[in-house]
């Protein structure tokens, strides 16, 4: 990556992130909703969920998890915005790299959100009673499987921004990602749900990323998960990169 691209996506990244910012709903929400989230699944469902573990141990990783698909619908409507308000025709016009650099923005403040809606996601669970017994290498690990997920949840929602082509659409598209949580290991074991499901839950991608950001903040077993996690998120990456690729020619074609 050269100097002036990585320039480029910073400036643009700030961009996006300044204009989240001037959005004083989504500023609340993003900070509230961490803490709402560890409260209502500590307090108000854990005490129903057996997990062998306290149930604030489990949920960690389900809960920070959720708000990245949460934040995921924030990058599209973002995308879509632009797209429908004609933006992208202007940067177009400018040299800042085309939609390479556009789209990359947004993924790079989406990045810095779901980064700090983790951290707030840590704070309240360690206030809880989280207590994770990592060695600084299983830290690294854990943080580089979670920044992976953000950059390909990204990179698929501002896809799907670009599809959607409204701001109304992109935030109904996203529901998909977000239902994702919920179908998996996040919340409750595999082996409780209903025969039927167990098979999807168990191979879909947020069950190896949950299993293997589980395992290294406790210091348990991980056996294969962080790879499977990583091939999970470096598939749908270059999946959704490509799309968005070809979606933004599509939709910015005069």
């Amino acid at each position: 990556m050269s100097s002036t691209a990585l320039t480029r996506w910073t400036v643009l990244g700030g961009r996006s992130l300044r204009l989240g910012r001037r959005n004083v709903e989504a500023m609340i929400m993003s900070i509230a909703l961490p803490v709402m989230l560890m409260v209502v699944f500590v307090y108000l469902f854990g005490g129903a969920i057996q997990t062998g573990t306290e149930y604030v141990t489990y949920v960690v990783p389900g809960v920070m998890l959720l708000c990245v698909s949460f934040g995921s619908a924030m990058t599209a409507v973002s995308v879509a915005n632009d797209l429908q308000g004609g933006i992208m025709d202007r940067l177009r016009s400018l040299d800042v790299g085309g939609g390479a650099a556009v789209l990359s923005g947004h993924v790079m403040a989406s990045l810095v959100r779901n980064v700090i809606s983790s951290t707030l996601v840590l704070g309240v669970a360690f206030a809880l009673g989280f207590r994770p017994r990592a060695d600084a290498g299983q830290w690294l690990a854990a943080i580089g499987i979670l920044v992976l997920t953000i950059a390909a949840v990204s990179w698929l929602s501002a896809a799907l921004g670009l599809l959607a082509g409204s701001p109304e659409g992109a935030s109904g598209y996203t529901f998909g990602i977000t239902f994702l949580p919920y179908a998996s290991s996040a919340f409750v074991p595999i082996g409780t749900m209903p025969s039927w499901l167990r098979g999807f839950a168990g191979n879909q991608p947020v069950t190896p990323i949950t299993e293997s950001l589980r395992g290294l903040l406790l210091d348990q077993p991980v056996g294969d998960a962080p790879w499977r996690a990583a091939a999970w998120c470096v598939g749908l990456m270059l999946v959704a990169v490509v799309a968005a690729a070809v979606l933004f020619r599509v939709k910015t074609r005069t």
